[in-house]
This record gives C-alpha cells, sequence and structure tokens, in this order.
C-alpha cells in the first residue's frame, strides 16, 4: 500500500511545495495537496490545522507544511496532541525525526533552503520508520503537559 502524504503550504511556502510536488510524483506515495494554489497571502495557522485534522482523522500517513521559514507552521501544527512537527533543514534531522522522534509532519521552510537540498530533506523523512525501543519512553512523555 502506498503511503499517504498531505501537504500544505502558505504563500511563503508555495512554491517549494509545487517544486516538492512534482518531484515526489514519481515516488510510491498518494499525494493531498490542500492548498494553497497561488501565491496570494493567507494564514499559515488555517492550512496546519487542517493538515493536522486530516493526519488525526486517518485520511493521511504523513504531512508536509511548508511556509516561509517552517517555524509558524511547526508551531501551529505541535498544538495537536498526537502531532509530532519536526522543522528540519538537512537530511540527517529529517530521517532522525522519523526514527527517534516518530514524528509524522515534516516542516520546511520555503524562503530558506532550496528545492534540491529540500527534495533530500522529504525523502529522508519518507524513507525513515520510527525505531521505538528506548525512544518509546520520551516520545511518550511529549503529550504529558
Amino acid at each position: 500500500m502506498a503511503l499517504r502524504l498531505v501537504m500544505a503550504s502558505d504563500h511563503g511556502g508555495f512554491a517549494l511545495k509545487e517544486d516538492l510536488k512534482k518531484a515526489l510524483a514519481s515516488a510510491d506515495v498518494l499525494i493531498t495537496d490542500l492548498g494553497v494554489h497561488e501565491e496570494s497571502s493567507v494564514d499559515y495557522p488555517d492550512l496546519a490545522h487542517a493538515l493536522c485534522d486530516t493526519i488525526l482523522d486517518g485520511e493521511a500517513d504523513l504531512g508536509l507544511l511548508v511556509c516561509g521559514t517552517g517555524i509558524g507552521m511547526s508551531m501551529a501544527a505541535n498544538r495537536h496532541p498526537g502531532i509530532r512537527a519536526a522543522l528540519c533543514t538537512d537530511p540527517y534531522m529529517s530521517r532522525m525525526a522519523r526514527e527517534h522522534n516518530d514524528a509524522n509532519v515534516l516542516c520546511l521552510g520555503g524562503r530558506v533552503i532550496g528545492p534540491s537540498l529540500a527534495e533530500n530533506i522529504v525523502r529522508e523523512f519518507l524513507d525513515g520508520n520510527y525505531e521505538g525501543g528506548r525512544h518509546a519512553r520520551r516520545i511518550d512523555k511529549i503529550d504529558l503537559r
């Protein structure tokens, strides 16, 4: 069964989101794009909340959020219990976010990283698998507060 990836961006991440959709077109990934579909200004929390709801409702396995820096999207996404959004700037961070932190949402900054690096970050995120074990105790503590 193909991985179900839901994507969303604000106007600052639109171009990078579109580049990543093209790059992933040949992968074994079913992509749902929640928008935006043009570069008109929008409020990033609206897109982050919609993406998180899609994951929490079981309609997607993983999410990808892109705004100008990735900071706002990660902050909004992490307000949802059960969402572990990771802002990553290199492939190693992305892989570790999945393997050690069981991240289910990747956040990227469309104004701070280029398409080639972003593609590598996304591929590591999609290829990573949560290891559990010694990491599970720490993950369990995230939602305690």
